[in-house]
């Protein structure tokens, strides 16, 4: 995991790295004029002769820079947050993840982008998951920021984190739900704390783990913009013939797929159409 060269640059050490208030309040709408700094203005846009692109997709989203931008906009919920409202099932105070007494003061300062993104980088190394649960992770947050009327703060960051990966992991992915490789990494939990934070998660966002094709969407394409006024750029290649024809093979199996499955059941589903709107490339 190249971990060291995603943490160089922290968008958080740099104090005009401010997000605009459209931005905080409401997802995936256009938002503000941002600062951009003057190293991440070169770009380089694609012709008619050439043609650049990223590896990242909606239903395949770069992994680094997916969760870079997921730690991003945690970090911008606690600094921006008006009160530490929170409740004692996410306090680290009551209920710490390590062994070891922890001092007070730790939970006076907020948490930079550096340790919110080493935090989740754990996780998902752990596991082995991939980048969009980190979106689904992200809307689960959310909801339980609106629905249980809480901040995020020092307190409770990482035990809200964690419950928010413990759900999408169940609801949102195929891999396994024993949580007992957590509890090796995580002394001070158990798989029984792991399952009454799941259960109290669930309860407080009333139960609505469903994360649409359109939400999911409208969060992938936020994060992009997030990272790229911070500079969290995606790497791009330079589209040659081999890389179009394998794009093209990509997508050509993702629709013959989706179109085989509606002449088997007589009937194209509105998940069909998602599918096909998430394909990797068309290039004809």
């Amino acid at each position: 995991m190249p971990e060291e060269r995603a943490l160089e640059s922290d968008p958080s050490d740099h104090p005009e790295a401010k997000k605009s208030q459209a931005d905080a309040q409401e997802t995936g709408k256009n938002s503000g004029t941002n600062h951009i700094y003057a190293e991440y203005s070169s770009l380089k846009f694609s012709s008619c002769s050439t043609i650049f692109l990223d590896d990242s997709t909606a239903s395949s989203p770069h992994f680094e820079v997916t969760i870079e931008s997921v730690a991003l906009e945690i970090y911008y919920l606690i600094k921006e947050r008006d009160e530490n409202r929170t409740l004692e099932i996410f306090d680290e105070r009551i209920f710490p993840l390590h062994r070891g007494h922890v001092l007070e003061e730790y939970f006076m300062f907020d948490p930079t982008h550096k340790v919110i993104c080493r935090f989740m980088l754990t996780l998902f190394c752990i596991k082995r998951l991939d980048a969009d649960l980190a979106i689904i992770s992200l809307v689960y947050v959310k909801r339980l920021v609106k629905c249980a009327n809480i901040n995020i703060c020092p307190s409770n960051w990482k035990r809200i984190i964690f419950g928010a990966i413990l759900l999408a992991i169940k609801f949102g992915s195929n891999v396994a739900v024993c949580n007992k490789d957590l509890c090796k990494h995580f002394e001070k939990i158990t798989v029984d704390h792991m399952n009454e934070l799941q259960r109290d998660f669930l309860e407080l966002i009333n139960y609505n783990t469903n994360v649409p094709g359109s939400i999911y969407t409208k969060y992938y394409f936020y994060l992009r913009a997030l990272a790229f006024r911070h500079g969290l750029g995606l790497p791009t290649y330079l589209l040659n013939r081999e890389r179009a024809w394998d794009l093209r093979a990509l997508s050509r199996m993702e629709q013959d797929e989706v179109f085989y499955t509606a002449r088997k059941t007589g009937s194209l589903s509105a998940g069909d159409l998602i599918r096909l709107q998430r394909a990797k490339a068309v290039l004809s």
